[in-house]
C-alpha cells in the first residue's frame, strides 16, 4: 500500500500511563476518516544501545499528503495532541511518501 505515512518513535516519561496514552491515540484515528490505517508497537527486542531509550512506535497510513495535513489541523488531533506531548520525553518524527517495495503476501 502506498500512500503518506506518519511515524513517531517515542520514549514516554516516567510513570505515564501508557496504555490511557494508546487508547486516546485509537480513539483519535477511528474519529478521523483521513486516516486509512494505524498501528502500534512496543520495543520488545531492541538493545537499549540502538534503540537509545525509545520504547514505542506509532505509524499512520493516509492515502496523500493532503489526508495527512488535514488530520494534523482536525480538532481532535489538536486536542490529543496536548496530552501526547506531556507524556513524553523524546519523541522522532517523520512524514513521508512511502514505496511499496514488496507487497504483502
Amino acid at each position: 500500500m502506498e500512500g503518506f505515512k506518519h511515524l513517531v518513535v517515542v520514549k514516554f516519561k516516567e510513570n505515564v500511563a501508557v496504555e490511557e496514552i494508546v487508547k486516546g491515540m485509537e480513539k483519535l484515528v477511528s474519529e478521523v476518516d483521513a486516516v486509512k490505517s494505524f498501528e502500534w508497537g512496543q520495543d520488545i527486542e531492541g538493545q537499549e544501545m540502538l534503540r537509545q531509550g525509545f520504547t514505542h512506535a506509532f505509524v499512520m497510513t493516509f492515502d496523500k499528503k493532503e489526508d495527512y495535513t488535514a488530520f494534523v489541523s482536525h480538532p481532535s488531533h489538536v486536542e490529543f495532541s496536548a496530552t501526547f506531548s506531556t507524556a513524553i520525553e523524546k519523541i522522532v518524527l517523520l512524514d513521508f511518501p512511502s514505496v511499496l517495495a514488496k507487497a504483502p503476501a
